[in-house]
This record gives structure tokens, sequence and C-alpha cells, in this order.
């Protein structure tokens, strides 16, 4: 980055910023600092529901699922429509007629305090978890600015969104969304056809995503129930995951409450779910079009610059310059290839293009072995050997024009700090409504009540950093890491919530133990089927894990009879 770059980078994060913090500088009571005194339009509702999920985890891990692994994670969206219509019918009106600050209040009234604090705490965990891994997102960008090591950047990162939080509260983060979700749009169409203008000027657009689709990165749907995401899980699994995450989680709840009316929030909701998709399309494609790009260009053997400085200035030195060497002459193999199978297609040789597609994936075969050797001299290293989530930084910083790179950089930092923001406001909002105030351990006035909830969250903020310092060393894509750990709570939620809406025949002793159980075996299923023996989809959790809580509560309810 050049100067130019570092004078738009802050001028574009002050703006954001600022704004935000002077548009809320009157919050008096919890109601304002938590529900913004539902005061806000259907469209400052739903660019909030889409910004407080497009965090640094969205503009960072999302071109690199689409450079890894293709087009195949849009299929986790696909139960995204349904489930903002069933919220629009059921959930909303409930909320608002209650005026509840907290998803959870609902459930005191239809069962007891413990199943109301157990449900708190299971979002209190996912969502802290989560959060974490939101915090470590920017500090990915940050320490590759700056050169600073991840501790130290999570600290400052951390720092920085709990002032933005504690003096804006609610309504300064939704005002921020909407500017956010306005510079995000604009700025990654612009990075779009700056791309798209990277590419051969004789390349057919068409063309080269025919190429990419050849190497498997164009899988858009997936019939088959053993493929890591198809049609089946994303349709089914997704949609019990999203209903639950937009129906039941305080960060997206605590969004649609803000809305002036019920038809507001509505409308918001219904906005967030056709608008949802067709963005993270857009966002995957940037990773295969970045793809593309690096069929024509040598392709780093390795996408963390920070790790690739550090292992050049230790013994394995000598090793990472052979690999490098290696990978530049593979890399023009690549090329030649490309170009030839380029060609072909113009020509529409359909037998050149089968042959040419075994030589290209012959060859990205030996780049895979490449970057593999340096992820292993990396770990040898004592670094971070995982790089997916790197990708697309490590091509803004190199290939695109200086200038519009500090506004992207910016743009990504602010738009996480606002997630990060909503999500430790909703900590807080249900530590002090569904725990502290329902425990009965203290009476409050309204100003006290604020402090309290303020006090809060700088607490959730130090936790959730730690949460970031203990995950950074994983390396496991972002994007997909916190929809997993979210499905390891969700669909339990979900079920608690279905029996309170429509299972009036449950009492609370039989859905809590329910609840208890099922969330158990959830994990242990993760366990086995999903992480060691990769025999079942993460997002058929949700589903089962539902499904489980109703059976088992409706059995214990059926014994107490």
């Amino acid at each position: 980055m050049n100067t130019l770059d570092w004078i738009l980078l802050f001028s574009t994060f002050a703006i954001i910023l600022l704004y935000g913090i002077y548009k809320n500088r009157k919050n008096q009571d919890l109601e304002a600092y938590l529900l913004g005194n539902q005061s806000l339009p259907w469209y400052h509702v739903g660019f909030s529901l889409m910004a407080t999920q497009a965090s640094a985890i969205t503009f960072l891990s999302g071109p690199g699922e689409g450079f890894a692994n293709g087009m195949a994670f849009v299929q986790f969206y696909l139960g995204l429509p349904l489930a903002m219509i069933v919220l629009s019918i059921t959930f909303v009106p409930i909320f608002h007629k209650l005026k509840v600050y907290t998803a959870y209040e609902y459930l005191q009234s239809r069962f007891d305090n413990r199943l109301r604090i157990f449900t708190a705490f299971l979002f209190l965990l996912s969502r802290g978890l989560a959060t974490g891994l939101a915090v470590y997102a920017p500090a990915i960008i940050v320490s590759t600015l700056f050169a600073w090591d991840l501790t130290s950047t999570n600290l400052v990162i951390g720092g920085i969104v709990l002032l933005f939080t504690t003096i804006g509260g609610t309504k300064a983060i939704s005002h921020t969304h909407f500017q956010q979700m306005m510079f995000m749009t604009v700025a990654l169409v612009v990075a779009f056809f700056f791309i798209v203008a990277l590419l051969p000027e004789d390349l057919n657009f068409i063309h080269g995503l025919k190429m990419a689709g050849k190497t498997g990165k164009m899988n858009v749907l997936s019939l088959d129930p053993q493929s890591k995401y198809n049609l089946w899980s994303g349709l089914v699994g997704g949609f019990f995951l999203q209903l639950s995450y937009f129906g039941t989680d305080q960060s997206q709840v605590g969004r649609y409450l803000t809305g002036k009316s019920v038809w507001e929030s509505r409308i918001g909701l219904m906005m967030n779910g056709f608008v949802k998709i067709p963005m993270q399309f857009f966002i995957i494609l940037i990773g295969v079009l970045v793809f593309i790009f690096y069929l024509y260009h040598d392709t780093p053997v390795f996408h963390n610059s920070v790790e690739v400085k550090r292992l050049q200035n230790s013994e394995y030195a000598g090793k990472y310059a052979a690999i490098e060497s290696s990978a530049v002459e593979n890399s023009l193999k690549k090329r030649e290839v490309a170009q030839a199978l380029q060609r072909a297609y113009q020509e529409k040789e359909e037998a050149q293009i089968e042959q040419l597609t075994s030589s290209l994936n012959a060859v990205l075969s030996q780049e895979n072995e490449l970057r593999a050797q340096a992820s292993a001299l990396v770990k040898m290293n004592n670094g971070n050997d995982k790089d997916i989530n790197f990708v697309f930084l490590n091509f803004v910083m190199n290939r695109l024009p200086h200038g519009f790179v500090g506004i992207l950089v910016a743009v990504i930092i602010c738009a996480s700090l606002g997630a990060i923001a909503s999500a430790l406001s909703a900590l807080a909002a249900t530590s002090v409504t569904d725990i502290l105030k329902v425990s009965k351990v203290k009476s409050w006035t309204d100003t006290q009540e604020v402090r309290v909830t303020q006090g809060l969250t700088m607490i959730w903020g130090v936790l959730v950093v730690l949460v970031a310092i203990a995950v950074q060393h994983t390396g496991a894509s972002m994007i997909e890491l916190v929809n997993v750990i979210g499905s390891w709570f969700y669909g339990v939620i979900l079920g608690v919530f279905l029996i309170a809406f429509y299972i009036k025949k449950i009492g609370g002793t039989a859905a809590f133990y329910g609840a208890l159980i099922a969330q158990i075996l959830v994990i242990v299923l993760w366990y086995y089927a999903v992480e060691k023996h990769q025999v079942l989809a993460f997002l058929w959790l949700n589903p089962i894990g539902a499904a489980l809580t109703i059976g088992i509560a409706a059995l214990f309810q059926r014994r107490v009879s």
C-alpha cells in the first residue's frame, strides 16, 4: 500500500465510525440502547441484517472459498428465503406484540425461568465463540498491513470495537450498517470489474468460467447427498439453520426489532432473504475469478505474506526458495495449457478441450502438491499453515490499483467492526435481560441498567478477544467454521421455540430436559459423524437438533402425564 491507500483507508474508516456515533449520541434508557426505540424503516432493518452477517469473514473467507473449492458453498444459503417467509409470518408478530428486548423473554411466560436461562446460555456460548472468529478476521488484515503478530492485533481490534459499541449502542450500529452496505456494494462491484479487466484481453468471460468449470469450480448445485455441500442439505439443513439464526439469535432478532412496526420488520427480513443469495453468489464468484486470473499468472505458493517473510528469515529459507522455484516453472506450464484450452474453446474443438482439461487438472494437482509442501514448512516454523483466508487479501494488496486498495480494506474492516459490535450488543443484552434480571440479582434504574449493559459489553469484548487469540492458529475456512459453531446449538434452540409456539401440551420441565439431552447428543453426533468419520454434512445437525429436542421433550411429557 502507498500513501494514497493509507489516506483513503483512514478517511473512509473515520467517516463511517464517526457517523454512527453522531447518529446515536442520546441513548438514555435500555430501550433506546438495545432497540433503537423501534424507530428504523424497513430498508435500514434489511441492510442492518445483511451487514451484521457481512463481517471480514464474508469478504476474506468467501472469495477464498471460491478460489479453493468453487461455487458449491452457495448451496448453504438456499433455505434462507423460505426461512424468512416463515419468520415473517410467525416469530415477528409475536416478538413485537410482547415488546421483548430479547428473543428469550417469551420462553419465561410460556415455560419458566430455567428454560429461558438455558437457551440464553446456549446463545451466549455460540455467539461468543462466533464473535471470537469475527474479531480474528479483521486482525488478519491489520496484521498483514502493519506486520504485527496476530495476538497484539486481536487486542487492538477488540479495543476499537468495544469503544464503538459502548458509546454508540444498537442504533449507531444500525445506522453505520446502512452506510457500510452502500460502501461494500459499490466496492465489491468495482473490485469485480477490476479483476475482469486483469484477465487476458482475448479471453471470453464465458469461456473463462467454462475453464473454471472444467476444474470443478462452477458446480453450483450438487444432487449427491454425500457431497459436503449439496442441494438437500442446503434446502433442509440450511432452512433450519437460518430459521434458528434469524428467529432465535439475539444478534439478528435485535436488528429487526428496531423496525417501526411489524410490517417494517417483515419487509426488512424479506429483503435480507432474497438479496442475500445473489450477494453471496457474487462474493464467491469473485474468488473463482481470482482462480481464473492465476491460470495465466504465477500463483503464490503460500498466500499469507507475514508467514512467508518469517519463513524466508528462518532455517527453512532454502527449502522454501526451492519450492517457489518449482512453483514458477509449474505456473509457466499452467499458463501454456490455459492458453491452449482458451483457443480450443474459441475454435470449438471438443476433443482438444477434453484432452487439455486433463492436462490442466494435472498441472493444478502439481500446484496443490507444492502448496502442501510450503504449508508443511510453515507449520515446522511454528506458523499458521492454512492460508485460505489470505487468498483474496493477498490478491487485493498486490494486484488491484492503489487508492482503491485503501478504500476496500477500510470497508472490510468497518464491516467487521459493525458485525462484532452487533454481536457484543446482543451478548450484553441477553446477559442482562435473560440472566441477571431473571435471576433477580438486583433492581436497577434505567440509567443504571444501561451502565450495567455497557459494562457487560466490555466483559464480553475481553472474552471474545481471548477466543480470537485461541483460534488464530486453526487456519480453517472462517466462513465454514462460524456456521459449524452455529449448527452445534441452533437446532436445539429452534426446537425449544417450536415447542413454545406450536406444541402447547409440552411443559417447561419436559422441554428443558429435551433440550439438555438433545444438545449433548448433537455434540456427540458432530464429533463422530461430521468431524471424525465425515459421513454427515454439518448442516444436517440443525434439523436433527430440532427433531431431537421435540421428540425427547414429547417422551418426557408423556411419561410425566
